[in-house]
């Protein structure tokens, strides 16, 4: 009795997690009320509390009142995006006195969450470019802000130094390891300048994750689109015993962290690696 070949099973293709969450969509509506309303009031209030920051440098050469004057400039910002902030692990920010805070670069709504929401003076380390703009750059240069120019790597040591000094005269510092915001809403390469000043310092570096203000405000969009944000603190990572050519590996360890907060809290999924596509 002859039987009939049965044929083999197919195996069933390995699913693949999604390389990137589609970028928010903005209605009609979202977009009238961002060109009509808030996109108007930012900029009266950055002009406003920008105003008063140049007043309060002519007196303060510290800096202190400009950072105050910032803090409610940056609450504004956010009542006027309609986003609420939550801070996760704020217990953490109080463990380290002194330190160099790095968050993921997901829009530019990230900087006025931070001087919002961190509870302490603090230095920014950003672009020499934006102290060319008016209002924000007048208050980067009074308030004691550091530049860093990276066309050349000498210029970019000396912005590092710089930074290192505000560190060990007793002030924290705030980067972005990517330079610049992520176009896809997922952490772009990251450089090594925080951490070669936290190890140059002496000082913990503390992970921060941002979520929520890329589906706000994404690169090249002009129109918000409101939504509960988050800030994500994690644990300190120490610097103690490292030198600077530890200076890769560290920021390695500090991406890794970042990146661990981003997806657990974000509503995006990680990109896949080079063996699951």
């Amino acid at each position: 009795m002859s039987t009939t070949p049965t044929q083999p099973e197919t195996a069933p293709a390995p699913l693949k997690a999604p390389i990137s969450n589609p970028r928010p969509r903005i209605s009609a509506a979202q977009r009238t009320i961002s060109k009509l309303v808030m996109i108007p009031l930012m900029a009266v209030a950055t002009a406003f509390f920008g105003s008063i920051s140049l007043l309060c440098g002519l007196w303060d050469r510290s800096g202190r009142q400009q950072h105050a004057v910032a803090r409610i400039w940056a609450r504004c910002f956010l009542r006027i995006a309609w986003s609420p902030v939550q801070v996760v692990g704020a217990d953490k920010l109080g463990r380290s006195k002194v330190a160099v805070y790095a968050s993921n670069h997901l829009s530019y709504m990230d900087t006025p969450v931070l001087f919002a929401k961190l509870p302490f003076q603090f230095r920014i380390l950003a672009k020499q470019a934006l102290w060319k703009v008016p209002f924000v750059g007048w208050y980067l240069k009074r308030s004691g802000q550091v530049p860093i120019d990276s066309r050349s790597s000498r210029s970019a040591v000396a912005g590092l130094l710089r930074g290192v000094a505000v560190l060990k005269a007793g002030t924290p510092l705030m980067v972005f390891p990517e330079g610049a915001r992520t176009p896809d809403g997922h952490m772009a390469a990251t450089a090594s300048g925080g951490a070669f000043m936290a190890i140059r310092a002496g000082v913990p570096l503390v992970p921060l994750a941002l979520i929520g203000t890329y589906e706000l405000l994404p690169i090249h969009v002009y129109s918000l689109r409101p939504r509960p944000l988050m800030v994500i603190v994690g644990d300190p990572i120490s610097t103690d015993g490292l030198t600077t050519k530890d200076a890769d590996a560290l920021t390695a360890r500090l991406r890794a962290a970042i990146e661990t907060m981003y997806y657990q809290y974000s509503d995006f999924e990680p990109k896949p690696t080079a063996r699951e596509t």
